[in-house]
């Protein structure tokens, strides 16, 4: 027999009763958001607005790895760069407890997703991640892990060979071009070494940027980990070879307000991008036993999506060889 899955508990009944001991008065209305490593959910109340609580998966982060992250947010918030940061109780906690689950309150906060075609809103997300990075490169997190190559990727890559995921016919080619890649991240990494490895959002995608009239603001601090700034940067960034390049400019002219970027930095856009392919597949497959992620990725783990991932990394390998994009 099988162990329940962590979330198995996790009812919207032990949701409502979490938020109403922390000291609040559910109205019966709950929203399960767009969260697959941790469930997290709009709940309505009573004559207030909405609360966002977000529980975190069982077994993943210690309370101190946790805390680093709460404690980050909310250092930025009253630093006034708009980052959504847990609220806290009574106590002055904000990593709360009940039913065996951990969990954080959030106010909730609106917004569309920000049009990185417009030069006027990369320079206003270049300036508030210069802010952040600002305040992030004050001093190290203890707790929450470094951006590495092995940590990050490596893992991932052999937990799926080792694991029988990958079909006997692409074993051979995955096994070479992670091999290839790795080493030639590690390479890259090694060059860039006496650049600075700074407290980072970690995951600054434009899922996690919410835009209003008022500009961006940031969400979703759970990757937050020490490294190099661009890891905040390159997510931004799409299109062809000059439009990239065109961003970055738009991003940095914003940034270097009130913090330097590295020129070294630009050389490990590529190589951050491979060890983020190989980490997702992995995300995926050590998630799988979790019943909402064969709902919500029908598509992973079918032949076809290994032979467009590998043909994919492999395509990434030659784009290693590149010239890095230009600083305009």
């Amino acid at each position: 027999m099988t162990d329940p899955h962590p979330y198995a508990a996790l009812s919207p009944d032990t949701v409502l009763d979490a938020v109403e001991q922390a000291g609040h008065r559910p109205d019966g209305h709950l929203l399960a958001l767009n969260s697959y490593e941790n469930r997290v959910y709009q709940v309505g109340i009573e004559d207030a607005a909405p609360l966002v609580a977000k529980f975190y998966r069982p077994g993943r982060w210690s309370d101190e790895v946790i805390r680093e992250e709460h404690d980050f947010a909310a250092a930025l918030a009253e630093a006034e760069i708009p980052v959504v940061a847990p609220l806290c109780n009574a106590a002055g906690e904000s990593l709360l407890r009940h039913a065996g689950f951990r969990f954080a309150l959030f106010p909730r906060r609106g917004g569309r997703t920000p049009d990185l075609d417009d030069p006027d809103h990369l320079e206003w997300l270049g300036r508030y991640l210069g802010r952040i990075h600002q305040l992030g490169a004050a001093r190290a997190f203890a707790h929450r892990p470094r951006l590495e190559v092995d940590g990050y990727a490596g893992t991932a890559a052999r937990l799926l060979l080792d694991g029988g995921w990958l079909p006997a016919e692409l074993a051979h080619r995955y096994r070479a071009v992670t091999d290839a890649l790795l080493t030639r991240c590690r390479t890259a990494f090694d060059a860039a070494g006496g650049a600075q490895w700074i407290r980072l959002h970690g995951d600054c995608h434009p899922g996690n940027i919410l835009w209003t009239d008022a500009g961006p603001h940031f969400v979703d601090l759970d990757d937050c980990r020490m490294g190099p700034a661009i890891q905040d940067l390159w997510m931004l960034l799409s299109g062809d070879r000059q439009e990239r390049a065109l961003q970055l400019a738009y991003l940095r002219e914003g940034y270097e307000t009130f913090h330097s970027l590295d020129p070294r930095e630009v050389a490990l856009i590529e190589p951050l991008r491979a060890l983020r392919m190989i980490h997702y597949a992995g995300w995926l497959a050590r998630r799988w036993d979790d019943p909402a992620f064969p709902l919500a990725f029908p598509w992973f783990n079918t032949p076809q999506y290994w032979q467009d991932h590998v043909a994919s990394l492999e395509v990434q390998l030659g784009a290693l060889d590149e010239m890095p994009l230009p600083l305009l």
